[in-house]
């Protein structure tokens, strides 16, 4: 999911890699160099109006509800500070708008600049149309379903890796409470149902998960069943996302690369596909009997 195709309105592909991460603190690690540089001059820049107002971490740490350790982290570039921490920030010090200003840039790089556009996308889209075939789509997972696929990564991961991209993950799912609700429709192939990828328990708990997202009015679930004869979806999986002005993105990945395409025939061709292989998946109401006889064969 990239960045520099949501910058311009020129069609494009941008081949992107696997990697953006974040931690699970209010005070998300920078996802790579760029992020790191940006984040760093804005510790720069908190810890010169700190001492302009003659407070150490501590005091300051206590007005703002942190550690002097996470303050520290913050001044020295190791975390990123959410929104409203950065605005109650500038109210302490008195910064008239210094502090806040970088909200937006400081948000973006948790993410890898190829991925800080599509991030953005997925925040403001109206529709998303996701067709899977291997896995869940990391909207639909849950933790444990998420930890058991990162461990499973080869090259392996290493733990604060995995920790980072869990993280990341479980944020992108406030797109579930977002208002106004976007439309969100998932297909899934009848496989991922059945591969216990973390063990039985896992897919236990994830097929729970998924039969608990369908009950959103917002959201509509369908399987495509192993017994079909036609599939227009042979080519594998893909999301087509909406923006509120009516421009579709579409992205698809494999083996560590991603490609976000916005060329307006490839992104009416896909569209129009997914929706041929919904009308060749089961309806809602019987792609849900199917889920349910599958968590009750486990």
């Amino acid at each position: 999911m990239t960045e520099r195709a949501d910058a311009t309105d020129e069609a494009t592909v941008v081949t992107i890699g696997d990697g953006w991460d974040n931690d699970d603190e209010d005070g998300q690690q920078p996802a790579d160099e760029a992020g790191k540089a940006l984040v760093t001059a804005f510790g720069h820049c908190l810890k010169t109006l700190r001492v302009r107002e003659g407070m150490d971490r501590d005091t300051f740490g206590r007005a703002i509800g942190y550690s002097a350790s996470t303050v520290a982290s913050y001044e020295q570039g190791r975390r990123i500070p959410s929104g409203k921490t950065i605005d109650k920030s500038d109210k302490v010090l008195h910064a008239n708008g210094l502090l806040s200003v970088w909200k937006e840039q400081m948000e973006k790089a948790q993410y890898p600049v190829f991925f800080q556009g599509m991030a953005a996308l997925e925040k403001t889209a109206i529709e998303l149309l996701s067709y899977d075939t291997l896995v869940f789509k990391g909207l639909l997972q849950t933790e444990e379903y998420m930890r058991a696929l990162l461990a499973m990564r080869r090259p392996v991961l290493d733990h604060d890796t995995i920790e980072q991209r869990v993280a990341a993950r479980l944020a992108r799912q406030s797109i579930f409470e977002r208002w106004p609700a976007p439309l969100l429709s998932f297909l899934l192939d009848e496989s991922v149902l059945r591969r216990p990828y973390g063990g039985r328990d896992v897919l236990r708990g994830q097929l729970e998960h998924v039969l608990l997202l369908a009950h959103k009015p917002n959201v509509e679930i369908q399987v495509m069943p192993l017994g079909r004869e036609e599939n227009a979806g042979v080519d594998g999986p893909f999301t087509v996302v909406t923006r509120k002005d009516g421009k579709r993105f579409v992205y698809t990945e494999a083996q560590g690369s991603s490609t976000l395409q916005t060329d307006p025939e490839h992104t009416t061709l896909a569209a129009a596909r997914y929706g041929i292989i919904r009308s060749q998946a089961l309806p809602s109401r019987e792609s849900m009997e199917l889920i349910e006889g599958v968590l009750g064969s486990l």
